[in-house]
């Protein structure tokens, strides 16, 4: 039989942690994880902790559907994907965010479907705008943090045995690891005799 298995997020210490708490007690659940972090911060070792955990059969229950979720979209990623592991999900306070009812099925099927929708419209925005950015000579992705005249100062200064990476990267304006990375891709490519070794 599967076991109902608790989230609880707050973005401080205090905040609403004891009323979701004892929510998540009061029904028993068998085991409950923690996280305090904002909705907006991306990184929940607590929830990845709970969706490891997690097993076929089990209910992923938590006070308000706010708190598994950083946004719309993320809780229906996150609920489509608890749903292809067959485990249910279900939030105390939100009687249509229930996959463990045929009703919270039919409401979470449409809610998929929108989700589902936004998500092709962002890949197509994403895409005509580096289309558009391609016709004018530019391509799209992160700037390089080497530029080609830094690329230059970065190889001579690599040459010169008595230059500390963390003093390269410092006149540089770049991080010690882009300079490693630099680095590894000169002596890939047979360019440096030597190599700083990496701490």
């Amino acid at each position: 039989m599967g076991k109902d298995i608790g989230y609880i997020r707050v973005s401080t210490n205090k905040q609403n942690l004891q009323l979701q708490e004892d929510s998540l007690k009061k029904i028993n659940c068998y085991k409950i994880f923690y996280d305090v972090a904002s909705g907006a911060k991306a990184d929940r070792p607590g929830l990845q902790e709970c969706l490891n955990y997690i097993r076929d059969g089990d209910t992923l229950i938590v006070w308000k559907s706010d708190r598994l979720g950083r946004s719309t979209v993320d809780l229906l990623n996150i609920v489509d994907d608890l749903r292809n592991r067959n485990i249910g999900f279900k939030s105390l306070t939100e009687d249509l965010f229930d996959t463990t009812s045929s009703n919270g099925r039919l409401v979470f099927g449409i809610f998929a479907l929108l989700a589902e929708h936004e998500r092709d419209r962002i890949r197509e925005r994403t895409m005509a705008g580096l289309a558009a950015a391609r016709a004018r000579g530019r391509n799209g992705g992160r700037p390089k943090a080497l530029t080609d005249e830094k690329e230059t100062l970065a190889f001579d200064a690599l040459q010169n045995r008595n230059k500390s990476v963390k003093g390269i990267a410092k006149g540089l304006g770049v991080s010690e690891a882009t300079v490693y990375r630099y680095q590894r891709k000169l002596k890939e490519q047979g360019k440096l005799k030597w190599a700083i070794p990496e701490e």
